[in-house]
């Protein structure tokens, strides 16, 4: 019985289950529906080797950036957080990903948004942040699976209905949703763009740009660099002294660089174990959507929509993460309880995104300022949850995105005001 329990309490294993059901509810063959179970499972375990790596990392940069500016700073990068909080409820979060993967299904056959979403990691990353809301607030683990699954499956299925008039301006045709959780901010800046609507025409198409900005168009090279600056800025700033002590006997100088790449590879690991996983499991969902559910659309991740607009993306890019930037400065001087420090790739891919919706409507006006507005939702929405994760023990990293953001604190509220 042990070895029972034991074995069904792994995430890994239960992920493995699930894809297993789903493979042969698909009539595979015994080959495939074997390679299919273990590629599940080895890619959750290369998920938890690259949340290691990137949790060590973290760590370090954590003691430097404290001792040097005597503030607590945090990496507002959802698979950090996702890494601190898997060791700690990772039963809750792994059910609570596979019930709002049902759950959407579910929704989408019985309401009128007929949306599917097939972003896998944005829904673990929600998952997460449910499950450690709903865990502080003391729930047994089967009610946070209940309501995390059924909030996770709603939210996969109506969120994407907000972006959805913008979709069709930016790709001419209904065909298609977004799955991003930060889709209400999405939805925003294509609302901010409408205050530019006279200079629509005026797209972020017709800007030149250098060509070296192109680096942050590779998800590596552009957290490689950001991280590089962070740890050095850090390092300098805590000193010799300080950074010499956590180094193991590498020079001062060569810690912040070795750190910054480590927790890039550490994030490659991870987002690698992720697709690997994810891919099986939202297989085993495809069939049984086409099936059960005429009418639906994909929502899919944002890459999808860049080709449409991009020129977009990097305008975005470097607009949301100076609001980042100078969100940080803001807090520094308000004493902020703890920093924000905005990622690359998250401006990147978030802030890009919102252009392309600010575009869509305000040309590039609506595309910056649209996007700015959401690089301070990226910057500030984290601080209401702080209290949630902290309380958890989940320090040095946080989930910035806006729908988790704000979902999250209405729940948290309403928990609350219920005393549970």
């Amino acid at each position: 019985m042990h070895f029972l329990v034991s074995l069904l309490s792994n995430p890994a294993v239960i992920l493995g289950i699930v894809a297993f059901i789903g493979l042969v509810a698909q009539h595979k063959s015994g080959t495939e529906v074997f390679k299919g179970t273990m590629k599940t499972i080895i890619g959750f375990l290369i998920f938890n080797v690259g949340a290691s790596t990137m949790t060590g990392t973290l760590q370090n940069f954590n003691v430097m950036f404290e001792k040097g500016f005597h503030i607590e700073g945090v990496i507002a990068a959802p698979e950090a957080a996702t890494a601190l909080a898997q060791s700690k409820f990772g039963f809750v979060v792994s059910m609570t990903l596979i019930l709002g993967f049902v759950m959407n299904v579910v929704f989408a056959r019985i309401t009128p948004f007929k949306n599917l979403f097939f972003t896998g990691g944005h829904s673990l990353f929600f998952a997460c942040v449910l499950a450690l809301i709903l865990k502080f607030h003391h729930l047994s683990n089967a009610w946070a699976i209940i309501l995390g699954g059924l909030i996770l499956g709603f939210a996969s299925a109506a969120l994407p209905q907000l972006c959805q008039p913008f979709m069709r301006r930016i790709t001419g045709g209904d065909d298609q949703a977004i799955a991003h959780f930060n889709m209400i901010g999405y939805a925003l800046s294509g609302c901010i763009g409408f205050l530019f609507k006279k200079h629509s025409d005026e797209t972020t198409e017709n800007i030149k740009f250098p060509k070296w900005l192109g680096v942050f168009k590779d998800f590596l090279m552009g957290v490689a660099i950001v991280m590089l600056i962070i740890f050095y800025v850090a390092a300098f700033a805590a000193g010799q002294e300080v950074v010499s002590k956590i180094s193991n006997g590498v020079d001062w100088l060569v810690f912040p660089l070795l750190q910054a790449l480590t927790f890039t590879a550490g994030i490659s690991i991870l987002m690698s174990g992720v697709r690997m996983f994810l891919a099986e499991i939202t297989a085993a969902f495809v069939s049984i959507s086409e099936k059960f559910i005429p009418g639906s659309r994909p929502a899919l991740d944002v890459p999808t929509i860049f080709p449409f607009a991009p020129t977009a993306v990097l305008v975005g890019f470097i607009s949301s993460y100076v609001a980042g930037l100078i969100g940080v400065a803001v807090m520094a001087l308000c004493h902020f309880p703890m920093v924000i420090i905005p990622a690359a790739h998250i401006c990147f891919f978030s802030g890009g995104t919102a252009a392309i919706f600010g575009n869509s409507t305000g040309g590039w006006r609506g595309a910056v300022v649209g996007s700015f507005v959401v690089g301070l939702l990226l910057a500030f929405l984290p601080v209401l949850l702080s209290p949630v994760l902290t309380g958890l023990g989940i320090n040095g990293a946080t989930f910035p995105n806006v729908d988790y953001n704000v979902i999250g604190s209405i729940l948290n509220g309403i928990l609350n005001l219920l005393h549970v």
